[in-house]
C-alpha cells in the first residue's frame, strides 16, 4: 500500500477522546495541588422568584356590571394583583377607596351619580398614595386634559388587550405616566378646552330638557347670568342652542 510507511492520523473521535483524557488529566492534577476547576456555568437551576411578596390592590369603578366582572376576573388572573373593591357609580369611589385603601384605582368617566373624572381629583387629595388610571371607551381630547388636571396617572381605552392593562398599572405603580398613543397625538392638536368652569355647569344642567329657571335654581344663579353662560358657550362651540352646544362639547370631552 503506497504511503503505508507513513503514520497513521487518528480520526475525529479519537481526537476527541484524546482531548476529553487530557482535560481529566489536568483537572485531576489541579485537584492534588489544590488549585480549583475552572469556573462553569451551572445547569438546570430554576430561576428565582422575583414577584412582589404583596398583591397590588385594585379599584375598579365601571357602571356596566359584565364589563365590570370581566375585567375583575382577568385582572384577577395576575399573580400578583388583587381586586378589592368594585363601584358601580362615581359617588362612591372616594367612600370604597378610603375603606379598602387600593394601591390602583381603574376608573370610568360617564359614572351615574358623578364623573369619573370629577372623583379622580377628589381620590387624589383624600387618598393620596393610590394612583388613578382612567379606563374608557371615550378616547376625546378633552376627556384626557381633565384627566391629567384630576391628577391621574394614566389614560387608556377600553378596546386594548388586557395585557396592555396590566403592564400600564405596574408603570404607573413604578411613577410612570401611562397614555394611548393615538390619543395623546390627538389632544396635541385639538388645543384646550374653551369652556369655562360656569359655562360647563351651565350646559352640564341643561341635560334633560332643564329650563332656564330650572338651570338658575340648581346653580344658585339669575337666570339673566345662566343666559349669558349658555349664550357664550354656544358661541365658542359654533352651534345654534344650547342642546347642539352640550352635545358638541360633549363630544370634545369639554363636559
Amino acid at each position: 500500500m503506497p504511503g503505508g510507511d507513513r503514520p497513521l492520523r487518528p480520526g475525529r473521535e479519537g481526537e476527541r477522546a484524546a482531548a476529553g483524557a487530557s482535560h481529566r488529566a489536568r483537572c485531576s492534577r489541579r485537584a492534588l495541588a489544590g488549585v480549583p476547576a475552572p469556573y462553569s456555568e451551572p445547569v438546570n437551576e430554576m430561576p428565582q422568584d422575583h414577584r412582589p411578596t404583596g398583591s397590588v390592590r385594585i379599584l375598579l369603578a365601571e357602571d356596566q356590571g359584565m364589563m365590570r366582572s370581566a375585567l375583575a376576573l382577568l385582572l384577577g388572573m395576575e399573580p400578583d394583583f388583587e381586586v378589592v373593591a368594585q363601584v358601580a357609580t362615581g359617588d362612591r369611589i372616594v367612600d370604597e377607596a378610603l375603606l379598602a385603601r387600593p394601591d390602583v384605582a381603574l376608573l370610568d368617566i360617564e359614572l351615574p351619580g358623578r364623573s369619573g373624572l370629577d372623583a379622580a381629583a377628589d381620590l387624589r387629595a383624600e387618598v393620596p398614595d393610590c394612583r388613578v388610571l382612567i379606563l374608557t371607551t371615550f378616547g376625546r381630547p378633552g376627556y384626557l386634559r381633565r384627566a391629567m388636571e384630576a391628577g391621574a396617572s394614566g389614560f387608556l381605552v377600553k378596546d386594548g388587550p388586557v395585557g396592555d392593562l396590566a403592564k400600564a398599572i405596574r408603570q404607573v405603580l413604578g411613577g410612570e405616566t401611562v397614555i394611548d398613543p393615538a390619543l395623546a397625538a390627538a389632544a396635541l392638536g385639538a388645543g384646550p378646552s374653551p369652556l369655562t368652569p360656569r359655562e360647563r355647569d351651565a350646559l352640564n344642567a341643561s341635560a334633560d330638557g332643564a329650563t332656564v329657571a330650572d338651570i338658575a335654581a340648581k346653580l344658585s344663579l339669575s337666570e339673566s347670568t345662566v343666559r349669558n353662560y349658555l349664550s357664550s358657550a354656544i358661541g365658542k362651540t359654533g352651534t345654534r342652542n344650547r342642546m347642539e352646544a352640550m352635545r358638541a362639547a360633549r363630544q370634545q370631552g369639554w363636559l
